[in-house]
This record gives structure tokens, sequence and C-alpha cells, in this order.
């Protein structure tokens, strides 16, 4: 790497030419940096928010006994999130680049730890291929808010909306390539400024839109029902639902809340210093996640009682019923648009962590400019996402794993039941054995900086305990 710091007569005639021409072809010669620390927190917990946290979350604490589940998802956040993050942010750390590089800078000579990083890829383009599409969903009803589409609409003309979107592929194809469009442009302007500046605004609004919202839901007539339903823990409901299947609920939300598994966390620790130690920012990251998934049950759960809706309803609490909420309720049509445009910075703050994963492994596996991995893979990642838009209409004969599933459900499926558990298993096993990169090392490069350190009692929790929690959500996840 050239150093800066030397003057052009210490570098001889060949290396000189090297570096004119990476110059010349845009290629940089250092390791991008983030600017501050609370953009990192900020870009990586925008990779963990999304659009699960807002509809998902509330849905299973529906399903499973409201605020005894809460209590259960808090503790496995804390007991598998924050571990398998701390070793994404090391890994990253140590080795400054992006997962399909990463292990070669890390590993042990000979060994094939490395190919993982093909697979981490691979399993980001997935999730693109699919993410890409809901995101669009977002956009449209955003719009569709906006412009008073819903104003005066029944539940039955709220339904026939969804089902028009979900029909037309010209629509999804449409929205979904303005997402992606978003996504690389801001990608294309830097990580500093593009990424970094407009996930801030993002998030902080995103964060202030979510209070304002709650206040609002948690004053409504009849909302008080809702309150007590999630926050004061029933066992007796927990009892009822089966404590088992509570308590893998809770261990499968707080894993795969935090997109931990495919180096889209280890992306972010490549682009930061040695000032602070790495679980600490961990913890950030997963209270910050948590604090938008409980948020949106406060905005959703006293809505929900208020209008008699199901708490358990699924994607269609947000499209089905919550447009009919906000025709019932004074200045709906602004609280609406309000709600889309926040479920819209929430996925595209995962959008933009994703692509830029996606984007520096190209950087770094061909040796790109930004903007030619990202002139590269946007029209790339349009062509992938075409079938996720098709899977609802011209392609609905298509139901890979049964009845009602259908292209999105199958990409979903193997991103998130097995390559994020898979993945998150390899990163654990590689930073707690002597066949990978080892405790001692992962612990150095982690409690580097001030901070909440990795203690040494933990070696026999990570080393035994958490690959088989890991090992057992995967089964449960193929069952």
């Amino acid at each position: 790497m050239y150093n800066r710091s030397v003057e052009p007569y210490l570098i001889d005639e060949p290396e000189k030419n090297i570096y004119q021409d990476k110059i010349e072809r845009g290629i940089e010669m250092e390791r991008e940096k983030l600017g501050s620390r609370l953009g990192f927190i900020l870009l990586s917990a925008g990779c963990a928010i999304g659009i699960g946290n807002v509809w998902k979350f509330p849905y299973m604490v529906g399903q499973n006994g409201g605020g005894a589940f809460v209590l259960v998802y808090v503790f496995f956040l804390i007991a598998l999130g924050v571990p398998v993050m701390t070793m994404e942010f090391a890994m990253g750390r140590a080795s400054r680049k992006s997962i399909t590089k990463m292990y070669q800078e890390i590993e042990p000579k000979g060994s094939k730890w490395h190919l993982h990083g093909y697979l981490g890829l691979a399993g980001n383009y997935l999730l693109m291929m699919f993410y890409t599409v809901v995101t669009g969903w977002m956009l449209y009803y955003f719009v569709g808010m906006v412009s008073g589409k819903f104003v005066g609409a029944d539940t039955s003309r709220v339904n026939e909306l969804f089902a028009e979107m979900m029909s037309s592929p010209g629509s999804l194809i449409g929205c979904m390539a303005i997402t992606v469009l978003i996504g690389f442009g801001v990608c294309a302007m830097g990580l500093q400024k593009g990424i970094e500046k407009i996930t801030k605004f993002m998030m902080l609004a995103l964060l202030a839109i979510m209070v304002i919202l709650a206040v609002n839901s948690m004053f409504l007539e009849g909302g008080a029902e809702g309150l007590e339903f999630y926050l004061i823990p029933d066992f007796g409901r927990m009892q009822e639902i089966g404590i088992g299947n509570v308590i893998v609920g809770a261990m499968n939300q707080a894993f795969f809340t935090l997109s931990i598994g495919m180096g889209s966390m280890a992306i972010f620790g490549s682009y930061i210093g040695k000032e602070r130690s790495l679980m600490g920012e961990a913890v950030n990251v997963a209270i910050l996640d948590t604090f938008v998934a409980f948020t949106s049950g406060l905005i959703i759960f006293p809505a929900c009682f208020a209008y008699g809706v199901q708490p358990d309803s699924g994607t269609s609490l947000i499209f089905k019923t919550l447009p009919n909420i906000f025709n019932n309720i004074p200045l709906g049509r602004l609280w609406g648009s309000l709600f889309f445009v926040f479920m819209s910075f929430a996925a595209l703050s995962t959008i933009f962590a994703v692509f830029e994963n996606i984007i520096s492994c190209n950087m770094d596996l061909f040796g790109w400019s930004r903007k030619k991995a990202c002139a590269i893979n946007a029209p790339l990642m349009f062509l992938l996402s075409i079938p996720a838009c098709l899977g609802p209409n011209l392609w609905k004969s298509f139901q890979p794993l049964g009845p009602g599933s259908d292209v999105s459900s199958l990409e979903d499926f193997l991103v998130s039941n097995i390559l994020l558990p898979l993945g998150s298993l390899i990163f654990v096993l590689f930073c707690v054995t002597r066949y990978g990169w080892g405790w001692d090392k992962f612990m150095a490069e982690a409690n580097e900086g001030k901070g909440l350190k990795v203690a040494k009692w933990m070696r026999g929790y990570m080393t035994f305990v958490l690959p088989v929690l890991i090992l057992v959500l995967f089964v449960m996840g193929i069952i």
C-alpha cells in the first residue's frame, strides 16, 4: 500500500507507475473509513433494523403471549445476537476487508475458511432479490397515502388496492427499480458523503417519527388494553401457548433481527478504528434495534385493540389493516403518510447497508472503483429481483414451499433458515477454535479500545453453548 508520508523521490519508477495507474482508474489506495462513531452505530443499526422490526416483532409478540415473549426475546438477544455480532465486527476490523477477502487476511495458511466468503456474498445478493421488492411496496403505499389514494376507502376497497398492487407486475417492477436506483445511487456517492450522511438523517428521522406515532397511538380511546397486553407479562398465557414454543420463537426473532451471518456487520467493522471495544458497540446496536422493534409495538398494539384488529395478522396488518385505522382517526392521512415513510426509511437503511457489502466485495475481488461496482451491480440487481416481482402474479402457480408460497418465500427461506444461521455458526467456530482465528486473537481484537470487554469467563459459553444454540436454530429452520 502506498504511504503518503513517503516523499515521491523515494518511490522507484515501477511502483510509481502502478500507483499512477490506480489513481487514473479511480481505485482507492487506502481503506475508506466512517466519519464518526455515531455513523458506525447508526449504519450497523440501520442494517439490522428493517421491516421485520415493524410488523414481524409485534406479530410474534401477539402470537406468543404478549409481554412474556418480550422478556424472553431480550434475554436471547443478549445471549445469541450480541456475541455473534461482536465476532463479525472483530473479524472485519482485524482484516480491513469485505467477507470475500476477510478470511484470507486472518485465517491459518492452507485452511479453507475463506470459502464461506463467497457463500456470504451469494447470500447478500439473494437477500436483496426479494428485499428490494418488499421495499418497493413501502414506497408504493407511501405515495398512495400522500396522494390520498386511501382516503374514504372502506375495508373491502383497501383489500382491493393491496390485491391490485400485488397482481400488477408493472407496478412491482417499477417500484423495485426505483429502490435499486436509490440504493446504488446513494452508495455511489461514497461511504461518508453518501451512505453515512444519508443513513444518519434517515435513522434520526425514523426514530423521531416512531416516537410521534407511538405517542399518538397510546392516547387512542381504547388503546390502554393494547398497552396492557403488550407491556404486562402474562405467564399463564405463555403456558397455554407452550413455553417451548415461546422460547423457540424468541430465539428465532432475536437471532435474525440483527442481520448476522453474511458479513453485513463485518463490513462496517472494517471501516472503524481501534478507539472502542467491540462488544460495547454490539450492545449499542442491539439496543437501538430493540428500541425500534419495541416502539413499533407501542404504535401497533394500542391501535389494534382500539379498532378491534387481531394483533397477529402478520403482513396484512400493515397493508390491509393499518390503512383502515388511519382512515378512522383524526389527521389519518398525515399519520398514514408518516408511518409509511418511516417504513420506507427502515427498509432503505437495510438496502444501503447490504448494497455497501456487495459493492465492497466487488471492489476487493475485482479491483473495481466504487462507481464501477455500482454501475455494474445496479442493472444486475434489477434483473435478479424480477422473479420476486412476478411471483405473486404471472408465476403464482409456482409454490415451492407449499400453498401460499412464492418466489420470495423460497428466497427468504434460503436466507433466513439456512445462510444466516449457517454463516453465524461458521463465524463462531472460526473465532473460538484453534483451527480458525482462535480465541486469543479474537479476544485481543474485540477488546482493543474503551468500552465493554469480552470477559475471560465467556470463553466456555461462546465455545460450547453458543454453537449448540445456533445449530438447534439451524436444524429447526430446516425442519
